[in-house]
């Protein structure tokens, strides 16, 4: 037998410190170079050497130590292997690093540290030599015959030519390799065996171990609970598409590990969909006169709102499967939009759930986030019926016209399906993945004004409008309910105090001005206060006047201090020793020391009193009021200042009232001041309208406009008791426009007593309560000259048509 060549490595080696693992002769392995000195050897040794021995490389394993400098060279093992660098691969991103596939030689024993930088260099001795044997050389007696056993059997192998000598040669190998395999199978066998009674054996640990472990309880809690989950789902009567989703999902979480982050997510989602109420509603309350009277009770006016109310109460009577009306209630704050959704809840037995849309501003709020989303969550509509727990509620969603836009989507896009009778059969949560009928859902949406809600969903909506009370109306609110209810708030007793309805109107003229009655509310709270505080102060000097000698010493300083410091009474009654008598009576002179002065007085008569002065009426998201409209002129070049911060259509309006008193100022003897017919020679107009820091347009105050200058360039007073509203034409036709009632009401408040109005418009003044009419008388204008004629006293040169003349309704 021949001898092979030995392995001649270099005495002086470079060393590449890995710490990926361990290369041993023969083996190949890729390790990634991004220290400090492997990349130097990599760069000097490997990428600008050219012989072979500058690809022979020493690699040493080394373990890190985060404690130790990274300038020193760290303790090497003491033996390493001899690698050839086979492949080189480098890159600068992140940062610069080699890639390196070593293929290893032999081993060697470190004899010297030669150098330590820029890359270690040792002194090494070469540990695998294979030794050529020399003719004199005698081996032992043992690896003698190894090694001539060994050459025999490979001679007969080498020698069997024929077929026949070859398979008698083979089939003993073969067999002995086949038993081999066997006895190593059978190994495997047994040692699945033993692990498949280990985790047979694991369950049985659980039940007979200690009791009392906190975490086997839990295990026994989740399995529980599991099992609980799976009854629940096959006991709900959800669809059978929501069913098979469960199912899926239930099989899913059964073979999760309870330490995953999706275990929790698909077992808040099962418990989800077996909360919700699929099949699950309330028997609506059908009795039309229980349902008027408990209407009636609750709120007073609103009797449009209450007919609708009954109508459709009227309608399910006859017909169980009606779906649920889509309803907007649109009006001025204060007014109950919301509280009548209660009370629509409360007379048809049903549940209620308020969501408040204002200001939201991402589409998930409705429909929901995808459960791919960290933190995900159903939305509003579907966590509403979870609360409620039935199908069937009334849901009220305020403020829809407060809606916002943002990256996240539009909300009032979603709404659309959610409000249209015709698709929310088959409404599908992004949380859910699967469909809900919520056509059984009575909708209910509240606005102050429909001007900010998309056209496509007031569309899908029934508006109903909610205008504001007139002061009759207020008082009956606030005797039938405010008082009440503050009372009850402040612990005082109807014994205790008194306001009578005379006090009542007070406050509201004089202390509010608004459509509804939070305002008033507030006031009659303050007054339950102050009476509060009388009350209790009365006690304590009953409490004193009863036992006056029970005080121990030492304290009669204290009651002289309280003396001192006593409040005046309410009606400032000179006795201050005695307590109150009951019950306060709250007069206009005891509003004035509790609320202060007033806040509105009527200041309509001053405003009037010199020419240029008109008084319109005006429509706000907060109900109707009466604006003014003032003019002055000066000598100037002709030119029409506005002010008050007008919109477009406001300013269009003043140049046509301008241009129409133009073309008629000989008509109606109208002249600048210096006597000529045309206004704006050698003259400039101005018109405000205060105030100034309110932003207005609209086209309803051209007859004001008009109205104001016709009284500027004549010298001539307005009436101080006629409000007008109604949109002009170059040609003096008076054209209709809306929010009669409300701008009527507020003409009502202010003590007005006349109001021109557009002819058009008369079908508007139905809408008006009885006493209101009652109060106010109407001009129905078709054109200028009708409201010129009753804007002035005596009417205006020009003789009014017939038929425009004052009339009472």
């Amino acid at each position: 037998m021949s001898s092979a060549s030995p392995i001649q490595i270099p005495s002086r080696l470079p060393l590449l410190l890995t710490h990926e693992g361990v290369l041993l002769p023969g083996s190949t392995m890729r390790t990634s170079v991004d220290s400090a000195r492997n990349l130097q050897l990599v760069r000097s040794r490997l990428l600008k050497g050219t012989s072979l021995q500058s690809t022979i490389l020493g690699v040493i394993p080394n373990t890190p130590d985060p404690a130790s400098d990274a300038q020193d060279l760290p303790p090497l093992h003491r033996i390493g292997t001899a690698a050839l660098a086979v492949q080189v691969v480098g890159s600068n991103w992140p940062k610069p690093h080699y890639t390196l596939l070593v293929t290893g030689l032999c081993r060697f024993q470190i004899v010297q540290v030669l150098k330590e930088k820029p890359y270690p260099v040792a002194h090494v001795e070469q540990l695998d030599r294979l030794e050529e044997f020399p003719s004199t050389y005698k081996p032992r007696a043992e690896l003698g015959e190894l090694s001539e056993q060994f050459y025999k059997y490979a001679v007969q192998i080498l020698d069997a030519v024929s077929l026949e000598e070859r398979f008698k040669m083979t089939i003993p190998l073969l067999v002995r390799q086949i038993e081999g395999l066997k006895l190593l199978q059978k190994t495997r066998k047994h040692k699945q065996d033993d692990d498949k009674r280990v985790i047979a054996i694991r369950p049985l640990r659980r039940v007979t171990h200690t009791p009392g472990t906190l975490e086997d309880e839990d295990e026994d809690e989740d399995n529980d609970d599991i099992v609980m989950l799976e009854k629940k789902i096959r006991a709900s009567s959800m669809p059978e598409q929501a069913h098979r989703v469960c199912v899926k999902e239930m099989k899913r979480l059964k073979k999760m590990p309870q330490s995953m982050p999706e275990y929790a997510l698909t077992r808040n989602y099962l418990e989800l969909m077996v909360e919700l109420p699929w099949n699950k509603s309330t028997t609506d309350r059908l009795d039309i006169r229980a349902a008027r009277v408990l209407l009636d009770n609750d709120h007073y006016a609103m009797e449009k709102l209450k007919k609708r109310v009954l109508e459709y109460l009227a309608v399910r009577q006859l017909k169980s499967s009606l779906k649920g009306p889509i309803l907007c209630f649109v009006g001025p704050p204060g007014v109950g939009k919301t509280s009548v959704g209660r009370s629509v809840a409360k007379t048809l037995g049903r549940e209620f759930h308020r969501i408040a849309l204002g200001g939201v501003c991402d589409q998930s709020d409705i429909r929901g986030h995808r459960r791919t989303y960290v933190g995900s969550m159903p939305g509003r509509i579907i966590n509403g019926l979870k609360t409620v727990g039935v199908n069937n509620p009334v849901f009220l969603l305020d403020e829809v016209d407060k809606l916002g836009k943002s990256l996240q989507g539009d909300p009032a896009a979603a709404l659309l399906e959610v409000l249209d009778p015709e698709q929310n059969h088959n409404f599908t949560d992004h949380y859910l993945n699967v469909a809900f009928d919520l056509s059984q859902v009575l909708f209910i949406a509240t606005a102050n004004t429909t001007a900010t809600i998309p056209a496509a969903l007031l569309d899908r909506m029934e508006v109903i409008p909610v205008p504001g009370y007139t002061q009759e109306e207020k008082i009956e609110i606030a005797h039938r309910h405010l008082i009440p209810k503050q009372l009850e708030h402040h612990g005082l007793t109807p014994l205790q105090i008194q306001i009578p309805q005379p006090t009542t109107l007070d406050i509201i003229t004089r202390y509010t001005r608004e459509a509804g009655v939070r305002s008033l509310d507030r006031k009659l709270g303050a007054i339950c206060r102050a009476v509060a505080v009388k009350v209790a102060e009365g006690q304590r000097k009953e409490a004193k006047l009863e036992c006056p000698d029970t005080a121990p010493e030492g304290e009669g300083g204290r009651e002289h201090v309280f003396k001192d410091t006593e409040p005046e009474s309410i009606s400032d009654s000179p006795d201050l020793a005695l307590p109150p008598e009951m019950p306060i009576l709250i007069d206009f002179h005891a509003l004035k020391d509790i609320l202060g002065p007033p806040m509105y007085d009527m200041e309509v008569s001053e405003r009037l009193s010199q020419p240029g002065v008109a008084i319109g009426l005006a429509w706000t998201p907060l109900g109707g009021e009466i604006m003014f409209v003032e003019a002055s002129r000066m000598d100037g070049e002709g030119q029409l200042t506005l002010t008050g911060q007008l919109g477009d259509v406001m300013k269009e309006s003043a140049h046509l009232a301008i241009s129409w008193l133009r073309s008629n100022a000989k008509k109606y003897h109208l002249t600048n001041a210096s006597g000529s017919f045309d206004l704006l020679d050698n003259t400039d107009i101005h018109l405000h309208f205060p105030a100034g820091a309110v932003t207005k347009d609209g086209p309803s105050a051209g007859v004001t406009i008009v109205t104001c200058l016709a009284s500027l360039f004549s010298g001539r007073l307005v009436r101080s008791d006629v409000a007008m509203t109604g949109e002009i034409t170059l040609r003096g036709l008076v054209l209709p426009v809306g929010g009669i009632k409300d701008k009527v009401l507020a003409a009502h408040r202010a003590g007005l007593k006349c109001i021109v109005i557009p002819q058009r418009n008369e079908k508007d003044l139905e809408e008006i309560p009885g006493h209101v009419r009652q109060d106010l008388s109407f001009v129905r204008a078709g054109r200028l000259d009708d409201v010129l004629n009753a804007a002035f006293d005596g009417g205006f040169p020009v003789q009014a048509r017939p038929g425009a003349l004052d009339s009472k309704l």
